[in-house]
């Protein structure tokens, strides 16, 4: 994600992603008790219709996981909310399908297909890829995949050489694809995250990155010294973030959770940012009582959000020099028009791609990332066993 010049001039797009949750202070303000669902499934090549043993199967943005059985069946445990399950095999086209409990009511079915080049990947194939690319665009790469915050700071990645850099000069646009999954040590929070990127792309011309992938997490093991400074690392990495907004739309706490919500109207080509006398109005907040999912459609496509109750990072000085000026967290968020969104309990919403952030939120990124369920407790969760089929 672009960074280095005012931060009104570069849209951030993501298309899997969004950050998770976490502990607040000493005490979660979100930590809460659920039953959770089970999810069962199988797995199956397109083609000869035969079971595939040990393919993964995992909550993208989450700490769970599991693998299928000799049968290709697997079942999966999940806090109460909504979750994108999915599913990979190596040498296979990956699948993703919407979760929730409501429609987690009879085995699934995955059929994947073997790996065919696309069009699109034999022209990228064609043209020459940056020899060392690491060393020419690895920081480049750091800086708007992984961060400049503080915590990005302190990621490691495991395996550079996974990434392979391609960049057209016809098109302005540096591509970045990986043939394993990405292994980012956060030594700030606590995770190992596993990226399954399958693209990150740089277009110069317009300013604008985005990439593609499926995040899963996995705890690292430390004392408890380390992992009350990861407890406090997460808890900071929580607060004004985009999924404490979509978990304070959804309970109806943005004011009490410390957000602000205005509407930036252009008028004569000036932007100007208007107060919400009715919020949840103006927001269109409906809440459906028999799936407990809340749809909001805004009036107005473009919000600014502020957060006051932290100020922003020093580092974020470098993509906007009037940040060190202000005691609240400034950034944006632009809705596809005609589109809606949908929120779940745990703060899960979609599509996610109907969504562009901008400023603070956008300047935080896979190194801040936190998983989806960290702070849910599952009542008396079923003994799973991977790919166990009970």
């Amino acid at each position: 994600m672009k960074q280095g010049i005012s931060w009104r001039s570069w849209k951030i797009i993501f298309s899997l992603i969004f950050f998770s949750v976490l502990i607040l202070e000493n005490l979660p303000a979100y930590s809460q008790v659920h039953d959770g669902y089970l999810v069962k499934g199988k797995v199956i090549d397109l083609v000869s219709g035969l079971p595939l043993q040990a393919a993964s199967v995992f909550a993208q943005n989450t700490t769970l996981g599991t693998a299928t059985d000799a049968e290709g069946r697997f079942a999966i445990y999940l806090p109460e909310g909504g979750y994108d399950l999915a599913i990979t095999y190596t040498g296979y086209e990956s699948e993703s399908r919407r979760v929730t409990k409501t429609a987690a009511t009879e085995e699934l079915l995955f059929t994947l297909a073997p790996k065919e080049k696309s069009l699109e990947a034999v022209s990228v194939t064609l043209t020459n890829e940056v020899k060392n690319g690491w060393e020419k665009y690895g920081e480049f790469f750091r800086e708007n995949f992984i961060g400049q915050s503080v915590f990005s700071g302190q990621c490691i990645v495991e395996n550079p050489g996974a990434l392979h850099f391609y960049y057209s000069k016809k098109r302005d646009r540096l591509k970045v694809l990986s043939d394993t999954p990405l292994v980012i040590n956060n030594y700030a929070l606590g995770y190992k995250v596993h990226f399954a990127l399958d693209s990150f792309i740089n277009e110069y011309g317009t300013h604008t990155a985005s990439f593609v992938g499926y995040p899963v997490f996995e705890e690292m093991k430390g004392d408890s010294a380390q992992m009350s400074l990861w407890q406090s690392n997460r808890s900071k990495a929580y607060k004004g973030s985009l999924l404490q907004l979509m978990r304070s739309i959804y309970e109806k706490r943005i004011t009490e959770n410390g957000f602000e919500l205005q509407f930036i109207i252009a008028n004569d080509g000036v932007e100007y940012p208007v107060k919400l006398l009715n919020l949840y109005g103006a927001l269109h907040y409906a809440i459906d009582d028999s799936t407990g999912i809340v749809e909001i459609n805004p009036a107005q496509r473009e919000l600014a959000i502020i957060y006051n109750k932290e100020h922003p990072e020093a580092a974020y000085e470098r993509t906007d020099s009037a940040a060190g000026k202000k005691n609240f967290q400034l950034s944006t968020i632009t809705f596809a028009a005609g589109e809606s969104i949908i929120i779940e309990r745990n703060g899960y919403f979609y599509d996610q791609q109907d969504l562009i952030t901008n400023g603070y939120m956008a300047f935080k990124k896979i190194g801040d990332m936190l998983p989806y369920n960290y702070d849910v407790e599952v009542v008396n969760p079923l003994s799973v066993i991977p790919g166990s089929n009970n």
